[in-house]
């Protein structure tokens, strides 16, 4: 059984991943669902459904640093694992609490269908929880195997919205906090306006600022940022 300290292959929960350090946006009804699913031990099944970059991994990194203390929890990331998510979903029933990412990835694959649907109705006899993130809605994706999609399809579905500008400002803020780097506004405008805002590249340029502040030891103005990065 993968516990938070037991995970798949090379894949680790991310330590900043909490509800907290999440901007939620327009997304308050999504954040509330998640919170209780994390927290209680009643039978859910949650689909968050949203665009590359949206925050899926995110909130179900989030979801598993919730549960409670001792909590038997599962992450598996389904298009990272490919073939062997048979093997992590054979193992999964045991989870009070299952969080699947990229389900879309798995589909046409006729074996794991088979086996996350063995996974779903066994923890669901069970009365555990199972989030899962793709990137359509269960009906919009085109299951090999019709009963697993029924099932997701009856799930609580939930799209997450994406941040506009005063949220996007909000995450980059917080995210740079959160490395210990002082971002002045300037700065932070300039990264929304010339790099992709979701907050996956956003993250990646943050790392890749925060290697070079360390090592020139210089203030993140403008011009310093758009060195690191290359830019004219």
């Amino acid at each position: 059984m993968m516990t938070m300290q037991q995970l798949p292959l090379h894949v680790q929960l991310r330590e900043r991943a909490t509800f907290a350090t999440f901007v939620t946006g327009s997304n308050v009804e999504v954040m509330a669902k998640l919170n209780h699913a994390a927290s209680r031990s009643e039978r859910t099944v949650l689909w968050l459904w949203g665009a590359e970059g949206s925050g899926r991994t995110h909130l179900l990194h989030a979801a598993c640093a919730a549960a409670p203390l001792g909590s038997r929890v599962a992450y598996l990331p389904l298009r990272e694992l490919g073939d062997t998510s048979i093997d992590f979903l054979g193992g999964a029933p045991s989870a009070e609490l299952l969080c699947l990412d990229d389900v879309e990835s798995i589909l046409g694959t006729p074996a794991i269908e088979q086996a996350l649907l063995i996974a779903y109705r066994q923890i669901e006899e069970r009365g555990g929880r199972i989030i899962a993130t793709a990137c359509g809605a269960p009906g919009a994706l085109r299951w090999g195997l019709a009963d697993i999609g029924s099932r997701f399809g009856a799930a609580e579905v939930f799209q997450i919205r994406p941040l506009d500008e005063t949220g996007q400002y909000e995450a980059l803020r917080l995210r740079a906090t959160q490395r210990g780097l002082e971002l002045p506004d300037e700065t932070a405008r300039y990264l929304l306006r010339r790099f992709p805002r979701d907050m996956r590249s956003l993250g990646k340029l943050l790392d890749e600022i925060d290697v070079a502040s360390l090592s020139a030891q210089r203030r993140l103005t403008v011009p310093f940022v758009r060195e690191i990065l290359g830019e004219p």
